[in-house]
């Protein structure tokens, strides 16, 4: 079985948001499932299929999975940074999860006890202002900071309180995942085991493999031999100005 960066070609744009990673959409593949790699952060997906479209909320995942993929269908999403979050949704209750948002008409959804409208790829950014002013949607620098290794002027404990409410995760937990990440994409570009293990810290081998297995679901040997179709997808995409951005 293929992991997501191997099956999809995804679309994706970065926006002008400090509460937004990316926004990225793909579509359906001949295929019946991937692996969905661990990710230290959350998203809102929408899923269409004709007419009938699915909005769901991915919490943080600290374990590579295996996830069908539903034939004829669009996905699109946004990505949050570490950092942002939802205090009425926390990540924590999401974490190797997902919830689905009640209908509450054809295309819209119950979020908070009112109905939004089901946001569009082009409008997914003006969705995340709109929570951000109805303030559903919040940020704490702190976390930011803390996560890209910088001083912050609070005690390592209320550091790693701010961490686990915003992200879901702990910063031990982060930093694993983070590592498998690089890990996977030196492989990908074609370095050795030897040389990853090295780079990115591991004890050995082994430990190397055990990591990838969990957060990656492939062996570093699976993964060196893998061509990512979504490596292909961002190249194309380097020639292509979004409208507006």
């Amino acid at each position: 079985m293929r992991r997501a960066a191997e099956v999809f070609v995804l679309e994706e744009w970065t926006p002008h948001s400090p509460f937004a990673e990316k926004i990225w959409r793909a579509a359906s593949q001949p295929e019946a499932h991937f692996i969905s790699v661990a990710a230290a952060h959350w998203e809102i997906v929408v899923s269409r299929r004709r007419d009938w479209s699915v909005v769901t909320v991915r919490g943080p995942e600290t374990r590579a999975t295996t996830v069908p993929i539903p034939q004829d269908a669009e996905f699109f999403g946004v990505q949050f940074r570490r950092g942002a979050f939802m205090p009425g949704l926390l990540p924590a209750r999401l974490v190797d999860a997902t919830l689905r948002l009640p209908e509450a008409s054809s295309n819209a959804v119950w979020l908070h006890g009112a109905a939004w409208e089901v946001p569009s790829f082009d409008n997914l950014d003006a969705f995340v202002e709109r929570l951000v002013r109805a303030g559903l949607l919040i940020r704490d620098p702190l976390v930011e900071a803390a996560l890209r290794g910088e001083a912050v002027a609070r005690s390592p404990r209320s550091v790693q309180r701010r961490v686990l409410r915003a992200t879901g995760l702990t910063q031990a937990t982060i930093r694993q995942i983070e590592r498998a990440e690089q890990a996977v994409m030196l492989l990908e570009r074609g370095r050795s085991i030897v040389e990853t293990v090295w780079r990115c810290g591991y004890a050995d081998q082994a430990h190397l493999t055990r990591s990838l297995r969990r957060f990656a679901g492939q062996t570093p040997g699976r993964i060196g031999r893998a061509v990512p179709a979504g490596l292909t997808g961002q190249i194309a995409r380097a020639a292509t100005a979004r409208p507006g951005v």
